[in-house]
């Protein structure tokens, strides 16, 4: 069962190409959006469409992937698992960021 446990898997479109941050020691990082669309019918009947929005990053050999293959528009299925980390803004709040951290990436656009 622990194979189960905090696991995602996503299929949609990226809303803009991806960030590749690359680091002092070498390693690089990816963020991006991923839009997933859902619809269903309202207490009338009618169809209500409706499109989340997903913070996706990518580290490891996937990240050479991310920046050849992977762009704005492209239809990418994905598994990660959730986290949730908080920062500070320069006005003292506190924010709260909940990410996909991607361990598999299909490409399913042509």
């Amino acid at each position: 069962m622990n194979a189960l446990r905090n696991k995602v898997q996503l299929i949609g479109r990226l809303g803009q190409d991806p960030e590749i941050i690359n680091f002092a020691d070498g390693n690089k990082m990816a963020k991006f959006s991923l839009a997933t669309d859902d619809s269903y019918k309202d207490k009338n009947g009618a169809k209500v469409e409706r499109t989340d929005w997903h913070n996706v990053v990518v580290k490891g050999g996937l990240v050479n992937i991310v920046e050849n293959y992977v762009n704005k528009g492209k239809e990418v299925a994905i598994e990660g698992k959730l986290t949730t980390r908080s920062y500070e803004t320069k006005e003292g709040e506190k924010r709260y960021v909940t990410e996909v951290i991607c361990n598999e990436l299909l490409l399913l656009s042509k």
